[in-house]
């Protein structure tokens, strides 16, 4: 890939798991009734019932430097069941809210390190969740997120026996130089050991979760932790993009020297790499930095152009409706986001006093589903129709120098980014989203594109 256009188009820009993104929602104060009233909107439109349940649970004993990710850090284990309580009402308050009771076809943990937990207290979860709601008799995908360190044959047990049937390992890198430095200590024999235990007990697909860009990471890390993680062929793996930003994250992220992070074309080579192992392995390119083998639901779904996106990132469920439960959870209902609150007292709080624990979110104008359509498509399927003439335009006139560079191509009112333009997807994206129009700058806001 070239020096020159890394450079070029390697700016600060969001990674689109919504539209609007979170810095522009305008519903800072978002009401419980604003938020059910999208809810409403949603099951009024579309007619469903259908959908996807997000857990977060956020704790975690020990901080693992490079992640954005809300979370607790304590060794606290009494804190289990408190949590768990205010997740199990936070569900009963949404049913007692709803004119119309759910059916379940995606449930994903994720965290914090939902393996903090212990498999008794992640079973009285599940079990008291499923008890007050159905699940899709033939489609539905549970999955979860695991700490290799931590994540037992118990955890594996009780979980499959819940109906998981997808595993999410986080990998990062195996380097000792780069674990050191993002604080994240984990042989490559942990992971080996929880992947083959997995794959005993029946989980159909599990996924490795990646990371280029990190401090002190070179090519031969990425090139030995690729080789280390074909030794067990994952059937998906995540490779993202080290998002470095310190200013959000605080303390954290300044663990290591600005110095120590591969940069630009540097850091886009760490990518470029990975990438032609996997594919030499027989790995197919999905959407935006995720891989799976041919027989996966996940590379299916892109072949077809079913390949959805949200908060939890890539998925083969569109259910109209994604409820977050927990601290800081998002939910999606289409026509409106709601984040809950962002610390465990202040949740924990709320829900015991009979409220949905939402702060804030965004309900979207027309013109606001209009735009999400396409950075939608681009983002699933790398490409999209544009109907409006002078919409269309307006993007034309933004896209003129990928166009010039051969990122993004028009063929009348379609546009389509081609194979050089996929590393710039993010970039093309941009160019629909209004709030992005106005010149302010960004360098404090996204992390950057490549």
């Amino acid at each position: 890939m070239s020096h020159t256009l890394i450079q070029k188009y390697n700016v600060p820009g969001p990674r689109y798991t919504s539209y609007p993104t979170v810095p522009f929602w305008k519903n800072s104060t978002l009401t419980q009734d604003e938020w059910l009233g999208s809810v409403q909107l949603n099951y009024e439109t579309f007619g469903s019932n259908e959908i996807s349940l997000y857990i977060h649970l956020p704790f975690c004993e020990s901080l693992c430097t490079f992640c954005g990710c809300h979370k607790r850090i304590t060794k606290n284990h009494s804190l289990e069941t408190p949590y768990i309580n205010a997740v199990i009402e936070e569900w009963r308050i949404y049913l007692s809210k709803m004119d119309f009771k759910p059916v379940i076809r995606e449930l994903h943990l994720g965290g914090g390190t939902p393996t903090f937990f212990s498999p008794e207290a992640l079973k009285r979860l599940i079990s008291s969740l499923l008890s007050m709601a159905s699940v899709h008799p033939t489609e539905f995908e549970f999955s979860f997120e695991a700490h290799p360190n931590n994540t037992t044959d118990e955890h594996l047990a009780v979980l499959y026996g819940l109906g998981f049937q997808r595993l999410s390992l986080g990998i990062q890198d195996y380097s000792p130089t780069v674990q050191q430095a993002i604080h994240r200590i984990q042989p490559f024999e942990n992971v080996a050991k929880v992947h083959a235990k997995a794959k005993e007990i029946g989980y159909t697909s599990i996924s490795h979760d990646l990371v280029f860009g990190l401090p002190k990471q070179t090519l031969a890390d990425v090139k030995d932790t690729v080789a280390k993680t074909l030794l067990l062929m994952p059937d998906r793996i995540s490779l993202y993009s080290y998002a470095h930003v310190p200013w959000v994250k605080g303390v954290g992220q300044r663990g290591y020297d600005e110095s120590d992070l591969p940069q630009d074309s540097e850091k886009r080579a760490l990518y470029e790499v990975a990438k032609s192992l996997l594919e030499e392995a027989g790995y197919l390119e999905v959407g935006m930095d995720h891989f799976a083998l041919p027989h996966d639901s996940l590379a299916m779904a892109m072949k077809n152009k079913t390949l959805h996106r949200n908060f939890m990132g890539y998925t083969t469920q569109h259910t109209p409706m994604m409820i977050g439960l927990g601290m800081s959870s998002i939910s999606d209902s289409w026509f409106g986001f709601a984040q809950n609150e962002k610390t465990v007292e202040a949740y924990q709080e709320r829900v015991m006093n009979g409220e949905l624990p939402v702060f804030r979110g965004h309900v979207l104008s027309q013109e606001d589903l209009v735009i999400r359509r396409h950075i939608l498509d681009l983002m699933c399927h790398f490409e999209t129709v544009v109907n409006d003439k002078t919409f269309l335009e307006q993007v034309k006139v933004r896209l003129r120098e990928m166009e010039a560079d051969g990122l993004v191509v028009f063929d009348g009112n379609k546009l389509l980014i081609t194979e050089a333009g996929i590393p710039f997807v993010r970039n093309a994206c941009m160019a629909f989203d209004k709030d992005l129009q106005g010149g302010e700058k960004r360098e404090r806001m996204f992390s950057k594109t490549v």
